[in-house]
C-alpha cells in the first residue's frame, strides 16, 4: 500500500513507479490553494491512471489532513511517500537572493509529515525534494521525527541520470526504514536522450529554430561533428541550450510547458537532426525523458501535461527506489 502525502501538485510519478514494483497506491494527498484550477486537472488526471487500483485523491492541504487526524488513512501502511512544497527551496526562487525563505507555511507542513510519521506509521518512508531542502528547519523537523520513532534512515542529493533517466535531474531522496536499513538504489549507467526518444521523433511536429537556437547549432558544429540537438526554447539555465543525443538532457520544468500566466505554450524545445530536419519536442517525448511509462494518460492541455512533467518525480527512479526498499525489507525479515 502506498499513502502519498504532498503538499504541491503533482501527477502521480511516484504512484506510477509504484505500481511498476508492484504496490498499489491506496491514498493521495494533491492540492495547492495557490493554483486550484491546475491542482483539480492534476487530481482529474491522477483519477484517470490510478482509480483502477482503488487510489483515490484527497484534495486538501496535508496541514488541513493532519488536523482531521489523516481520517480515512490506513494506519501501518507499507510506504509513506512525502514531496514537501519546494519552490521557496529551489534554485529558480533562490537565484538572485542566493538563499531559501522557508516560512510558515514551509514549517507547517514538515511538522503535518511528521505527525504522519508519528501516526500513521508506515514501514518504509520516503521522501523527495529539491537539493537545498536538505539544510531547511523543515527537513530536521521530518529527521527528528523519523529518530524518535526508531527508523533508520538513508539520504543523499543524488543526479538521476545516474540511475539510468536520460535526464539531468539532481534531487534530495530519503529513504527510512523500520527493521532494517534501507539504500538508495544502485548505480546505473547514464543514457543519453536520443536513444531514449529515438523512436518518437518521426511522429513529432515539424519545427523551425528560433533564431538563438540557430546559433547554438552553429556553435556546436564550429567544434564538433554533427550529432542529434535537443534545443530548449525557453530558459537554459548556465547558457547551455542545447545537448548532444549522447547526453541526458537538462532539466524538465514546468516553467518550459508555461508562460508567466500558466496558459500553454505551442513549443518548448526542438530537435535538430543532421540532415537539418527540426522537430518539436512532444509531450510524449518529454514524458518518457522524465520516465514515464507509455500507458500513463495526459492531460491534451499542454500547460497541465507540463505541469506533471515538471513537478512530479521520475516513475522510473521511483520504481527503483521502491524496489530497493522491497528486497531490502525482505532480506531484514528473512
Amino acid at each position: 500500500m502506498l499513502s502519498k502525502m504532498l503538499k504541491t501538485v503533482a501527477g502521480g510519478g511516484i504512484e506510477a513507479g509504484m505500481v511498476q514494483a508492484g504496490i498499489r497506491p491506496v491514498i493521495a494527498v494533491e492540492f495547492d490553494p495557490t493554483k486550484p484550477d491546475l491542482s483539480r486537472a492534476i487530481a482529474q488526471t491522477h483519477h484517470r491512471n490510478f482509480s483502477e487500483y482503488g487510489c483515490r485523491v484527497v484534495q486538501l492541504t496535508v496541514q488541513e489532513i493532519a488536523r482531521l487526524g489523516f481520517l480515512g488513512f490506513p494506519r501501518r501502511p507499507d510506504y509513506l511517500h512525502a514531496s514537501p512544497v519546494c519552490a521557496n527551496f529551489s534554485q529558480a526562487h533562490t537565484a538572485k537572493a542566493g538563499i531559501a525563505f522557508e516560512t510558515t507555511d514551509d514549517l507547517s507542513a514538515a511538522i503535518a509529515v511528521a505527525e504522519a510519521i508519528r501516526q500513521l506509521q508506515p514501514q518504509v518512508f520516503t521522501l523527495e525534494n529539491v537539493p537545498r531542502y536538505q539544510n531547511s528547519q523543515s527537513f530536521s523537523i521530518i529527521l527528528s521525527a523519523l529518530e524518535l520513532e526508531g527508523y533508520s534512515v538513508n539520504y543523499s542529493v543524488v543526479n538521476m541520470a545516474d540511475f539510468g533517466l536520460p535526464q539531468a535531474r539532481r534531487r534530495l531522496v530519503l529513504i527510512a526504514s523500520r527493521g532494517c536499513r534501507v539504500a538508495i538504489p544502485a548505480y546505473r549507467k547514464p543514457i543519453g536522450w536520443y536513444d531514449a526518444i529515438a523512436h518518437l521523433i518521426p511522429t513529432m511536429s515539424d519545427s523551425q529554430l528560433l533564431p538563438k537556437q540557430r546559433q547554438a547549432v552553429e556553435q556546436f558544429l564550429t567544434a564538433n561533428e554533427p550529432t542529434p540537438l535537443l534545443l530548449e526554447r525557453v530558459g537554459g539555465r548556465n547558457g547551455l541550450k542545447y545537448k548532444p543525443g549522447h547526453l541526458p538532457c537538462n532539466t524538465i520544468l514546468r516553467s518550459h510547458f508555461t508562460d508567466h500566466k500558466g496558459c500553454n505554450r505551442s513549443k518548448f524545445a526542438d530537435i535538430w537532426l543532421p540532415d537539418g530536419t527540426v522537430k518539436s519536442l512532444s509531450i510524449q517525448g518529454a514524458a518518457r525523458l522524465q520516465g514515464f511509462p507509455d500507458w500513463y494518460e495526459f492531460p491534451k492541455e499542454t500547460a497541465t501535461a507540463g505541469s506533471i512533467i515538471g513537478y512530479s518525480v521520475p516513475p522510473s527512479f521511483a520504481s527503483q527506489l521502491f524496489m530497493s526498499a522491497q528486497s531490502y525489507s525482505y532480506v531484514g525479515n528473512s
